[in-house]
């Protein structure tokens, strides 16, 4: 299977239900046919496996991708709620976009393509979608629902967060995400798409990470999707000319050499992706850094085997 030539036939329509039904088709068609047998119409639900059960529907390829055994259910209904957190602040519209480049290589267009990728697995698992969107107002709401008509109103939603990008605003990450937690009253799998860029002050980051643990009151499954170009973010590398570092969010600006900070900044950076992993570790919340250079079979995988632990 090769998503960047599913993706380069098609990245021309920039239409984002067909691309997210394009690379789920691929990622399906990559694994073992069987435990997806009539997938449009009749998932193939896993279950973990028992000892003492029989062994004819383990599925293996799914053991090579997550080293834990699973059998396959067919013609299954599931029940599951998710909602999906995008955060919108001017950060994720980072890297600026060129004109030859697509709207998913930059943290919000491969959010929001993330998204929708994980709403047609859902739609065609017959399971309940909800969508918030933040950046520094609650821009947008939707509750978990299953029906055609709210599938197509989260997905319009989507496109308008890559027609109009944010400009500098300032984020209020914390604020947000406990009325988000308020809003979901069901127990739900709560997904959350954010570069987790804030204040590096220590007291700001643990506000954000009690933000995060009320999230998992009334007994949520969360999981986070750490979002960041690894190029430029986690390795700073940028050529060794004097250039202008703006903050997008408060436009504030400094002149530097990036060689004269690399080592330091990479220093810093790994260890708040170290304490990021650590907290989310201790709240049992499932952290998942991804860069937006990485495929999306991590997303996905991710939310099977996370659905699998879900009951």
């Amino acid at each position: 299977m090769n998503l960047d030539q599913q993706i380069e036939k098609i990245a021309s329509f920039k239409h984002l239900e067909l691309l997210a039904n394009q690379i789920v088709e691929g990622f399906i068609s990559g694994m073992h046919k069987s435990p997806f047998h009539g997938f449009s119409a009749e998932f193939a639900e896993h279950k973990i496996y028992n000892p003492g059960e029989s062994t004819k529907h383990l599925d293996w390829k799914l053991f090579a991708k997550t080293d834990r055994l699973y059998t396959k259910r067919y013609e299954e209904e599931t029940n599951l709620r998710c909602h999906l957190i995008i955060d919108n602040s001017s950060s994720m519209h980072y890297p600026k976009l060129k004109n030859n480049q697509s709207f998913f290589e930059n943290k919000i267009g491969f959010s929001v393509l993330a998204s929708a990728v994980l709403m047609n697995l859902l739609k065609k698992q017959r399971d309940a979608v909800g969508l918030s969107v933040f950046s520094d107002a609650y821009e947008y709401y939707a509750p978990e629902k299953g029906s055609e008509r709210h599938h197509r109103m989260i997905l319009n939603q989507m496109e308008q967060i890559l027609e109009h990008p944010k400009s500098p605003k300032k984020t209020d990450t914390v604020r947000f995400l406990h009325q988000i937690a308020e809003n979901i009253h069901r127990r739900s799998m709560v997904i959350l798409f954010t570069d987790m860029f804030q204040s590096s002050d220590e007291a700001e980051n643990e506000k954000l990470f009690k933000a995060l643990q009320h999230l998992k009151h009334n007994k949520h499954k969360v999981v986070l999707f750490h979002i960041y170009d690894a190029k430029t973010e986690f390795h700073f590398d940028f050529d060794n000319t004097p250039k202008k570092f703006i903050d997008v969010e408060t436009g504030e600006e400094i002149n530097l050499y990036a060689e004269n900070l690399k080592k330091y900044y990479e220093k810093q950076v790994q260890s708040y992706f170290q304490t990021i992993a650590a907290t989310c570790s201790s709240y049992r919340i499932k952290y998942v850094p991804v860069s937006i250079d990485e495929k999306f079979e991590k997303i996905m995988t991710t939310y099977l085997v996370e659905k699998q632990k879900f009951g």
